[in-house]
């Protein structure tokens, strides 16, 4: 396809009197891996939300693949959703399924395969996250976060998306699963040249697998850009952001600009 494969155009959301975004502008290209970072309350996640068709914003337009969404229902819509998998936080597992329950949920719902095609789709699934087959038959109560947050990971890929949002999925990660993560998700996206928005606060991950940086301020997105753009901001927030404690501690800028 020609252009960005997300196009985001004048976009509004606001809940009662509260305005969360205000003609926003973005541009997702395909193949790239975007990071999307905010202050709180600044609509990162309901962006995602909006993109995906989960909340209906009050203006503005978003293509994705080149289709306006507005509107859109029925098979047409079915047949772009069947283009992108979602990872929620903490990975948002049916908790009353197994994990290749999980995974086969979206092939059930879209697709009419045989039980053993799922259960083999399934078990490839399991093995490209990295966990092991003992994990199809474990209830999510039974896994620990970073194992949740790979079997929804898999779920998510279980149509073989071409784009695929996360939603902090680093969150609540000791830095050595956050990094394994990380990782995976490099892997992954080369791999099968996913396009990847990512909604995250960790700079560890923008700078490992980001190829450019969203920052939502002012309720909209105030730049965009890669990580040496972002260390030549000369906004408050993203300021702070980038060349504060935190961001000395994950090494950010180390070596740019004398910083």
């Amino acid at each position: 396809m020609s252009g960005p494969i997300i196009r985001i155009r004048g976009l509004c959301n606001a809940f009662g009197d509260q305005i969360v975004h205000q003609d926003l502008d973005l541009d997702v290209d395909e193949g790239e891996v975007l990071g999307v970072v905010g202050g709180s309350g600044t609509g990162k996640s309901v962006l995602l939300r909006s993109i995906i068709g989960l909340n209906t914003p009050a203006a503005g337009h978003i293509e994705v693949f080149g289709q306006e969404l507005t509107g859109l229902r029925g098979d047409t819509r079915r047949r772009l959703e069947r283009r992108w998998g979602v990872l929620f936080q903490d990975g948002a597992l049916f908790s009353a399924l197994t994990v290749a329950q999980n995974i086969e949920a979206p092939l059930k719902e879209h697709l009419s395969l045989s039980r053993s095609l799922m259960d083999e789709i399934a078990a490839l699934k399991i093995t490209m996250v990295g966990l092991g087959p003992e994990a199809g038959s474990k209830f999510p109560s039974e896994l620990s976060g970073g194992m949740r947050k790979r079997a929804g990971l898999a779920r998510a890929l279980a149509m073989d998306p071409e784009i695929v949002f996360l939603d902090e999925p680093t969150a609540g990660l000791d830095p050595i699963g956050a990094a394994a993560f990380d990782e995976l998700i490099g892997s992954l996206q080369s791999q099968m040249g996913l396009t990847v928005f990512m909604v995250t606060h960790d700079l560890d991950s923008l700078t490992a697998i980001c190829d450019r940086i969203a920052v939502l301020a002012e309720k909209r997105v105030l730049a965009i850009g890669t990580m040496a753009d972002m260390l030549q901001q000369d906004h408050p927030w993203i300021r702070e952001y980038f060349h504060g404690p935190r961001a000395r501690a994950a090494g950010v800028g180390a070596g740019t600009n004398g910083i």
